[in-house]
């Protein structure tokens, strides 16, 4: 187990490093650093002394990739993708372009993003599966054909139709609920209530039917057959095995999430003003500030990575068959 771990964890850093390549590539396709001084210093009356200045100062005075008027190894060290992408493999993301700590903001700004993320998730996916065995247990009825055409339908409508359409109508019409905005404490349930119940119901659709098509897949396997052929009740069989043993791929979609809970919702944040890590990044595209956009998606491929290891540890709780050599 511990060997196999390390070999994935060896596994992984080609995999950053290329994303770092990746990311750095294709922003500084679109865009230059001196395009970044203009936007930050403001694009009217900017100097060319004051945008030399300001990447002097940011450390973007470099060339990329390579420095060839450089000695030595300076010569791949001595550019903006060695000073900005090698640290971040020690986790210190450094400054953003308008001077905030990176680091800072990660670690405060992960609180919101996880009270509003985990509970969607853990309510979502217990109301996801209670309703996909519903629907395995009245298979090929009106119930069963009922309850996919309402998901489908569900999974047609876009998400921005929930928010938009709860906040007018729970904050707006009824008043219940602040519509945005944030606050510490206790007085974030009031804030949060409605983004939860958004999510929880966005995606009640496309979970509930691929959760429902995994029971169904399960339900005409030969150990199924063997139990009804025994007599036990089909709540029995449905509850007590075609549940335990669809465990694995569950936990394929579940654990995976599970990392990515920190990196927020990029929409509902942004739409409700929660000062989370979501529309951290968000506000950082709209502003062209790379290095939180860097910075995030390397949090982001780094907690990703750490999902398929959790995910490979979740398959041997669950299916002791299975061992990881």
């Amino acid at each position: 187990m511990i060997g196999y771990l390390l070999r994935r964890l060896l596994y992984a850093i080609p995999i950053l490093i290329g994303v770092n390549v990746l990311i750095f590539t294709l922003f500084f396709a679109v865009n230059s650093p001196d395009n970044m001084a203009r936007i930050q210093l403001g694009m009217k009356h900017v100097t060319p002394e004051a945008v030399l200045k300001w990447k002097r100062e940011h450390g973007y005075d470099k060339p990329l990739f390579y420095h060839g008027t450089a000695l030595g190894t300076d010569k791949f060290t001595d550019t903006v993708f060695a000073k900005k992408s090698v640290p971040m493999f020690a986790f210190q993301f450094g400054a953003a372009d308008d001077g905030r700590d990176i680091g800072h903001d990660i670690k405060t700004r992960m609180w919101p993003s996880l009270a509003l993320a985990v509970p969607v998730f853990l309510v979502g996916l217990l109301l996801n599966i209670t309703l996909a065995l519903i629907l395995a247990f009245f298979r090929a009825t009106y119930v069963d054909f009922a309850g996919v055409v309402l998901c489908v339908a569900m999974m047609s409508i876009s998400g921005l139709f929930y928010i938009i359409g709860g906040q007018f109508l729970v904050s707006k019409l009824l008043h219940l609920v602040p519509i945005s905005g944030y606050q510490g404490g206790l007085d974030a349930f009031k804030f949060l209530v409605l983004p939860v119940a958004i999510g929880v119901i966005g995606g009640i659709g496309s979970g509930t039917r691929w959760y429902r098509t995994i029971f169904l897949e399960e339900m005409g396997r030969d150990y199924v057959r063997t139990a009804r052929a025994k007599g036990l009740a089909e709540r029995v069989v449905l509850f007590r095995h075609v549940l335990r043993n669809a465990l694995i791929p569950i936990l394929t979609g579940a654990v995976v999430v599970i990392p990515t809970l920190f990196m927020g919702s990029l929409i509902s944040e942004s739409f409700f003003g929660i000062p989370g890590l979501g529309s951290y990044t968000i506000d950082a595209i709209r502003s062209q500030d790379f290095a939180i956009v860097h910075a995030m998606v390397f949090l982001g491929s780094v907690l990703y990575i750490l999902g398929l290891l959790m995910t490979d540890v979740a398959y041997t709780l669950v299916d002791p068959r299975i061992r990881l050599a």
